[in-house]
């Protein structure tokens, strides 16, 4: 088996933007999930949305999607591209103590969404984490992961 080529690297190892002008665009979908852990009660708050700061929810998905929409502009080597779809849905286990927040990113570009979907889920966490941290200090984002992606040269799926 031989290793996988670092597409972001020249020949001489430097950092470099992946040249994509000779890629076909094609329809692209990528699902992303973040966690955060609470105490019980901070995730009641969040649930019923009459945490101090508001309805934590509702501002954790516009922060979301407002940041898939900026990752190349965070994400040094990402290509700006034209996002037809982001979505941040977000559920609340109050017992578990638990914020589940899964976001889903579209596209038709010569490359593809994930990255765009997994900011949208880290900066909806770190939304999350600010809007209770009057609450509980020791909100913990537990996960960040990509969970699936279609489109382009494979698919892939956790």
């Amino acid at each position: 088996m031989t290793e996988p080529e670092l597409t972001h690297l020249d020949e001489t190892g430097a950092a470099r933007m992946v040249d994509v002008a000779s890629k076909q665009p094609t329809l692209r979908r990528a699902v992303a999930r973040a966690q955060l852990r609470m105490a019980p009660e901070t995730a009641r708050a969040v649930a019923a949305g009459d945490a101090p700061k508001g309805d934590v929810l509702g501002t954790a998905r516009i922060a979301g999607i407002q940041a898939a929409k900026r990752t190349a502009e965070l994400i040094p080597l990402c290509h700006t591209i034209p996002l037809s779809f982001v979505g941040v849905e977000a559920a609340v286990d109050a017992e578990a103590g638990t914020v589940t927040l899964t976001t889903e990113a579209r596209t038709t570009a010569a490359t593809g969404v994930e990255m765009e979907a997994l900011t949208a889920a880290t900066v909806a966490a770190l939304t999350v984490y600010d809007m209770v941290k009057g609450i509980e200090r020791g909100v913990e984002i537990a996960e960040v992961v990509l969970l699936e992606k279609t489109g382009g040269k494979e698919d892939w799926r956790r």
